[in-house]
C-alpha cells in the first residue's frame, strides 16, 4: 500500500494503482489543469464514495511502501487518463475497470483509519 497525500487528506492505494494515478495526476498538473478525482472508500471509512477537487496549486505527494517501481500498464493508464479528461473527472478504477478501493491512511503501512489534519 502506498499513500497519496493532498493538502490534509491521506489516502492509501495499492502501490501499482498509485503508480498509475501519479502519472495521470502529474500529467494533468503539468498542463495546469484542475479536475475531480473520485474513489470508493473502504468499509472502515463508511464503504461509500468520495471525491476531491485536485488543483496543481496544492502540494501533493506519493509515498510507495514497496521497494521496486511497479510496472505500468499502458491500456490502464490510457483509461485513467481518458477518465481524468472527462466531465466526470478521474474515477479511480483497477486494471479490470472496477472501482478501486482507497483507505484513509493512519500513517502506518497496511492500516486503514480516517486521518485528516
Amino acid at each position: 500500500m502506498g499513500t497519496l497525500t493532498y493538502a490534509s487528506l491521506h489516502l492509501e492505494f495499492e502501490d501499482r494503482l498509485l503508480q498509475h494515478l501519479q502519472i495521470v495526476i502529474i500529467q494533468k498538473f503539468r498542463r495546469h489543469e484542475a479536475f475531480l478525482m473520485s474513489w470508493k472508500e473502504s468499509a472502515s471509512a463508511g464503504d461509500g464514495r468520495a471525491a476531491i477537487w485536485l488543483t496543481p496549486n496544492v502540494p501533493i505527494s506519493f509515498k510507495f511502501y514497496g521497494s521496486k517501481a511497479p510496472s505500468v500498464n499502458r491500456d490502464w493508464l490510457s483509461s485513467l487518463g481518458r477518465s481524468a479528461d472527462s466531465s466526470t473527472g478521474l474515477i479511480v478504477t483497477g486494471e479490470d475497470g472496477e472501482l478501486a478501493l482507497a483507505s484513509p491512511d493512519s500513517g502506518q503501512p497496511g492500516t486503514a483509519h480516517q486521518r485528516w489534519h
